[in-house]
């Protein structure tokens, strides 16, 4: 890990960067912003680690907790939400052994995780499975997808 920080760090001290642009870089390599990766970089850079965190905390695209290889992302606005996004919630967590508190499986494979809305209302309900978006999804679809990814 140590090999990749030291290579942000230079990218950061060589151009001049931001915060921003380091954490979404150690993000980028690591898939999540750990504490350690923090500690790291701000003492490499003489910068106090609470302004990484104060940065990494203030943008909810930064993410403070290891995120599963796939990223699931099912809207719960309106109209998904008449078009029955939480039985897809549900059952999708259900599937994936996922308690109430937690987000990520244990094996790392899956992340799910619920928005507000993702601006497709037209084909609610919505899924977006690692980035691609998924329309008029049913539980039959949404479910088969899933073991697809995790064989």
């Amino acid at each position: 890990m140590e090999e990749v920080l030291d290579r942000i760090i230079d990218d950061f001290v060589k151009n001049e960067g931001n915060l921003v642009s380091v954490l979404q870089h150690i993000q980028d390599e690591l898939n999540y912003i750990s504490e350690e990766a923090v500690y790291y970089v701000s003492e490499r850079l003489n910068i106090p680690a609470g302004k990484f965190f104060g940065v990494a905390t203030f943008y909810s695209q930064f993410y403070l907790k290891p995120r599963g290889k796939n990223i699931v992302t099912l809207c719960c606005g309106t109209a998904c939400h008449v078009k029955g996004s939480a039985k897809l919630i549900d059952r999708t967590r259900q599937e994936l052994q996922l308690a109430s508190d937690e987000e990520t499986t244990k094996d790392g494979n899956f992340t799910v995780e619920k928005v507000a809305c993702v601006g497709a209302c037209s084909i609610a309900p919505v899924a977006i499975i690692n980035k691609k978006v998924h329309g008029k999804v049913n539980i039959n679809q949404l479910l088969k997808k899933i073991k697809e990814l995790s064989s």
